[in-house]
């Protein structure tokens, strides 16, 4: 069913990896769809905002922060400079969060953090040596741009936990695989593990809500 017409990551996966071919069967066909309108200053700006935070409790704190800056979708670094400490801790960030979104908007103000002209045309390790250099931002909050905001196809996020666990699950492992084990054998999705990436989140998702039901 997933595996009618020509999509390359499919086909590709399919070709090397029957484990992933079943699941992607199983599974139905990659619904992943990058917000390629956001900018990179306003991707990162929410993910800080939702580090060690319930979803609707960051989402919450990005209303109250976006009101402040009315006719705004979004603001901009020269925006979030002008603000002081003060305001911003009111609409609830901590203190680590609001030097983490100054130091952000500094770095995109000064080039570090580039554009969405610049950045279509950087490969995604460069991306990442540049954007990890923003305090409170590693790499897995690079990674989910590379996959969310960019669409890169060939990402595959070992540190994330719900990676590793969906590998567990599809590969049939008794233990929790470690990075590099998952890494090693990600190898053979190359140039699409973006797209077997999803899948496995997708596995974990589905015994996730399996056991909710019992």
């Amino acid at each position: 069913m997933p595996l009618s017409g020509n999509e390359p990551a499919v086909v590709h996966l399919a070709a090397v990896d029957p484990v992933m071919r079943r699941l992607m069967e199983d599974i139905g066909l990659c619904t992943l769809k990058p917000n390629v309108r956001r900018s990179p200053f306003e991707s990162l700006a929410r993910a800080i905002a939702h580090q060690q935070l319930h979803g609707k409790a960051a989402e919450s704190i990005l209303t109250r922060f976006m009101a402040l800056f009315p006719g705004r979708t979004f603001p901009r670094p020269d925006d979030l400079l002008a603000m002081n400490l003060r305001s911003m801790r009111a609409v609830g960030f901590s203190r680590s969060k609001v030097l983490a979104l100054r130091d952000l908007a500094t770095k995109t103000l000064d080039g570090t953090v580039p554009t969405n002209r610049v950045i279509q045309k950087l490969e995604d390790d460069e991306i990442v040596e540049r954007l990890i250099k923003v305090r409170g931002i590693g790499r897995w909050t690079v990674e989910m741009l590379l996959i969310f905001q960019l669409g890169r196809p060939d990402v595959l996020p070992v540190d994330d936990f719900g990676i590793r666990n969906g590998f567990r699950i599809v590969y049939r492992r008794r233990l929790m695989p470690t990075p590099r084990q998952v890494f090693q054998y990600g190898e053979r999705w190359k140039p699409y593990r973006t797209v077997a990436s999803w899948y496995l989140w997708r596995a974990a998702d589905r015994e996730k809500q399996a056991k909710q039901v019992l």
